[in-house]
């Protein structure tokens, strides 16, 4: 295909943004991030009801830079909680579509495929797809185990951003992805750390809804004796307590708001309390990086901090001071999803990958 004019839509909603890109072959010729407070959202009872708001949001700022949409050929969405499947770039169907609205776990990122699938409708010979999605599951069985076997554990983390930076990290040293080993820690509205051994996340905590460190709105891994009177305690109903895990637990439930660069902020003008609980979100980060060091036996060829608050130096350096001398530490600020997700459009088009039938 001549790919000239040719230009890919990417979107990726998160948990406090939403992200817009329109790239031509590798070049990005409009990029958009879109904040959303913790009040802006408020009116939503559930993720899926912020459909129509993100999808007229993104609308709006696509006609506000002039996009002719008649040039897009492929919309890639940040993919969502679906079922376990292996990576690789999937066509929105409807099967999809339905398991992105009725999935078990609330996650922007379910919105990705919902907005692409409705975008394309009006756009001609335009098809929408993910790719990387949440749920990329490589997990060993050692890793699977829970605990009791009425449980087990599942892999749901930042995948698109994972893999993208650890091949980038890859290239950097001139080396395959496959075949070096990295702790790649994802910072954002919520916090994964995955272990990646030759090309594949073998152990990563479940950071969607309930597993690992707290972060700017995610509980994290809670004491279970307490959350389980919490639960039959009669004060609070499912609803209240899934949202203070997931939407109103970490940084929220502490300080009031989901905005590390605030509490930064609030650090440095001399609030004692908002230092303790961001120091604390650091040291439960820097725990988990040491859990994914035995997980690759200590062998390790560097850890990858990246997301938003990587952007944060002093949160960073307090990691940094306890994960040191594990391995290198390397640090990739924000996150390179956009064009990841959009890479995986152009291959498409090219024929350089299959899309993949989900089923």
């Amino acid at each position: 295909m001549e790919m000239d004019n040719v230009r890919v839509i990417a979107i990726n909603p998160g948990s406090t943004s939403t992200k817009i890109a329109v790239f031509q072959n590798d070049k990005a010729v409009f990029l958009k991030t879109i904040k959303h407070t913790s009040e802006e959202l408020a009116p939503f009872p559930k993720i899926a009801d912020q459909f129509q708001y993100r999808k007229n949001i993104i609308l709006q700022q696509m006609a506000d830079a002039g996009v002719d949409l008649e040039q897009v050929k492929v919309v890639v969405g940040r993919g969502g909680v679906l079922k376990p499947i292996p990576s690789g770039v999937y066509e929105v169907n409807e099967t999809m579509i339905h398991d992105l609205i009725y999935s078990e776990t609330e996650h922007a990122s379910n919105l990705g495929g919902l907005i692409a699938h409705d975008l394309i409708k009006n756009i001609p010979g335009a098809k929408a797809y993910i790719a990387d999605p949440v749920v990329v599951d490589e997990l060993e069985p050692l890793a699977r185990i829970a605990g009791h076997p009425l449980f087990k554990r599942v892999s749901i983390f930042h995948a698109l951003n994972q893999k993208a930076i650890a091949r980038e990290y890859a290239r950097a040293i001139q080396k395959r992805y496959e075949d070096v080993n990295l702790i790649v820690a994802h910072l954002g509205g919520g916090v994964t750390v995955g272990a990646h051994k030759k090309g594949k996340v073998i152990d990563v905590n479940q950071g969607v809804d309930g597993e690992g460190p707290f972060s700017p709105e995610r509980s994290g891994t809670l004491p279970v004796n307490q959350l389980i009177k919490i639960c039959f305690g009669g004060e609070y109903d499912i609803k209240q307590i899934k949202k203070m895990v997931t939407g109103e637990g970490g940084l929220v439930a502490y300080l009031g708001t989901n905005n590390a660069a605030e509490v930064e902020q609030r650090v440095k003008a001399g609030d004692e309390q908002a230092k303790l609980i961001y120091q604390a979100m650091a040291y439960q980060i820097a725990k988990t990086i040491g859990e994914m060091y035995t997980v690759l036996k200590c062998e390790c060829d560097a850890i990858l901090i990246t997301g938003g608050v990587a952007y944060d130096k002093m949160f960073v350096s307090w990691i940094q001071e306890r994960v040191y001398k594990l391995a290198p530490v390397q640090i990739y600020p924000g996150e390179d999803e956009m064009r990841a997700l959009a890479q995986n459009g152009i291959m498409v088009l090219k024929g350089e990958i299959t899309p993949t039938v989900y089923n």
